[in-house]
């Protein structure tokens, strides 16, 4: 495996995406978000400097990267408090598999788009009832002629509002067996019999969670993305950019929070000397960055093997990138909130926020128990309970 030293030119990407996400910063965030507004601007203008489309193929207007291009641009926004969360789902999730498994058409239609930022997609798996089991999804597609007709329910899917259409993972009926296999389609949002509802949270963000129901939506036969029969090859193609970006959102939810812990330790003096002097605020200050930095690098190397193509062992090295950096994103949070005291508690400080945020890094998309089982199985070979 390659070593996981920086190359000058991410080193540069970096530097580049930092000094955009600064120029907004958590400011323009927060303000945004009180505003019940997308951060449109910040969106447009990463999608003009080349930075949305940075992992999609050249000849579909995209950087011709990888996820570990896209996910240190995710990293460096969040570094900088302006996170863009729909960076995990159109450009990761939606634009990864239609590079992969679309038609030409498909591909011509929504990559140029996805990569510049002027269309967005959605992506549609979670149901009421299944959870994290995906083998339980009751969204089903049957044929109506060359057409299909999509029902079923979603939720937890986020910036609906703000998209074009919505990649819905669904089921259709294998003609051999009688058996229900994954499919993915491109719903616009538009469509008859597509329906949203805006969910209530106590989360602010800028981008909102939605339920979706879907009354037999009619689909023409090119909304059906890849191969009828490729199933679960395609999703988690899908699903492995998804923990590898939430990993890197969550880096930089820590950075974040991190920065602005020590910046506070090193100046404020209660006694004599700065709180950051005493072990005891400094060494859990210098234990969350250890942590970060140790699932920075699994991150790094989760984003090495996908892009190479080894997708099953992306898989076992994306579900611990993500549970790492979930774990020492909620660390550093917590930390950072108990260094400033009653200041962390406090809007003008901004850090309180990202208690309930970090949180998202543990649950979503796949719980830490979830992972955690998934290594047990995989990787332990240990038996099943379920």
């Amino acid at each position: 495996m390659t070593t996981h030293i920086e190359s000058e030119e991410h080193k540069a990407l970096r530097s580049a995406v930092a000094a955009l996400g600064k120029r907004y910063g958590r400011e323009y965030l927060t303000r945004t978000v009180a505003e019940g507004k997308p951060l449109t601007e910040l969106w447009s203008e990463a999608g003009r400097l080349g930075y949305l489309g940075v992992s999609l193929p050249q000849e579909h207007g995209g950087g011709g990267g990888g996820i570990t291009e896209l996910s240190l641009v995710l990293e460096e926004l969040g570094a900088a408090g302006s996170p863009l969360l729909m960076l995990v789902v159109s450009p990761a999730i939606c634009g990864t598999v239609i590079s992969r498994f679309g038609t030409e058409a498909q591909k011509r239609r929504w990559l140029p788009g996805i990569a510049d930022g002027t269309r967005l997609m959605a992506f549609g798996i979670t149901e009421p009832d299944a959870g994290s089991n995906s083998h339980r999804i009751t969204t089903t597609a049957r044929r109506d002629g060359t057409d299909w007709l999509l029902t079923g329910r979603k939720v937890f899917i986020s910036g609906v509002d703000m998209a074009d259409a919505v990649l819905i993972v669904g089921r259709t009926e294998d003609a051999r067996t009688g058996n229900l296999k994954p499919c993915l389609f491109i719903v616009p949002t538009d469509a008859e019999g597509f329906h949203k509802h805006p969910i209530d949270m106590e989360l602010n963000a800028a981008e909102k969670q939605f339920e979706l129901v879907l009354d037999d939506v009619r689909l023409p036969a090119d909304a059906l993305v890849g191969d009828e029969d490729a199933g679960l090859l395609q999703l988690f193609a899908g699903l492995n950019p998804e923990r590898i970006m939430t990993a890197a959102f969550a880096i930089g939810m820590g950075r974040y929070a991190l920065a602005k812990a020590i910046e506070y330790a090193r100046d404020r003096t209660v006694w004599k000397s700065p709180i950051g002097a005493h072990q005891a605020i400094a060494h859990p200050l210098a234990q969350a960055h250890i942590d970060l930095e140790l699932a920075r690098l699994m991150t790094q190397k989760a984003a090495h093997l996908y892009d190479s193509g080894d997708d099953i062992g992306a898989g076992e090295a994306a579900n611990m990138a993500k549970y790492a950096a979930g774990e020492a994103c909620v660390k550093a949070v917590d930390q950072a909130v108990h260094t400033l005291g009653g200041n962390g508690l406090t809007r003008e400080f901004g850090l309180a926020s990202l208690i309930t945020a970090a949180r998202v890094a543990r649950i979503a998309p796949v719980s830490r128990e979830m992972i955690l089982n998934y290594v047990s199985h995989q990787t332990l070979g240990l038996p099943k309970s379920y």
